[in-house]
């Protein structure tokens, strides 16, 4: 099993409240059971740097950050965590995964905030050696779904209001649609449920 994922590089994206923390932490688990050399990150985070800039882009005070301002802080923890942690781990051979990744610009900012998927794409491609991981799993789920998981202080982002959030549930299945290496998960049934799911999709496609 670990032969089956040295190397992989694989990303669980979706809208706020989607479940993507708590799917990447268990699916990180059961990948160790499996004796897989497994290493998880958050995005924007998982460097010094990173998590500084995760503060500006989430705190709330920061009300009239412009979307293309938002796209570059994004990219710019993005290769930081690349340079940093993630290419040295895919050197050792180690399995990735990622609570958040590139697909979180496109539907956000890409879609939503009109700063243009391809757009996004483009300069990723310019800042990244390798933009897209071997698999990216969108969990999918309804704005009221999500609002009822959102049971504490909302982040920047997540203050965005509804119209915003439907864009950017819009823009993850307009991704999906267009890429081979997407898949989707209706993530408004239960954790149990989504999990094995999520353990089905990577089995079978990585």
């Amino acid at each position: 099993m670990n032969d089956k994922f040295s190397g992989k590089f694989i990303a669980l994206d979706g809208p706020d409240g989607c479940g993507k923390t708590t799917q990447t932490k268990l699916l990180s688990q059961w990948l160790k059971q499996q004796g897989v050399d497994v290493i998880t990150f958050r995005e924007p985070g998982g460097t010094a740097i990173g998590e500084k800039i995760r503060q500006i882009l989430l705190n709330p005070e920061h009300l009239n950050m412009s979307t293309s301002v938002e796209v570059l802080l994004y990219m710019a923890a993005r290769v930081q965590l690349w340079t940093e942690k993630i290419t040295p781990a895919l050197k050792e051979n180690k399995c990735i995964i990622l609570d958040r990744w590139l697909s979180s610009t496109c539907a956000y900012q890409g879609h939503a905030g009109g700063f243009g998927i391809d757009n996004v794409i483009k300069l990723a491609t310019d800042c990244l050696e390798r933009p897209w991981p071997d698999l990216t799993i969108i969990l999918d789920v309804d704005l009221k779904t999500a609002a009822q998981r959102l049971n504490r202080d909302l982040d920047r982002m997540e203050q965005k209001g509804d119209g915003y959030h439907q864009k950017v549930r819009q823009g993850f299945l307009k991704l999906a649609k267009e890429r081979d290496d997407f898949v989707v998960i209706d993530a408004a049934e239960d954790i149990k449920t989504i999990h094995k799911k999520v353990i089905e999709i990577v089995e079978n496609t990585c």
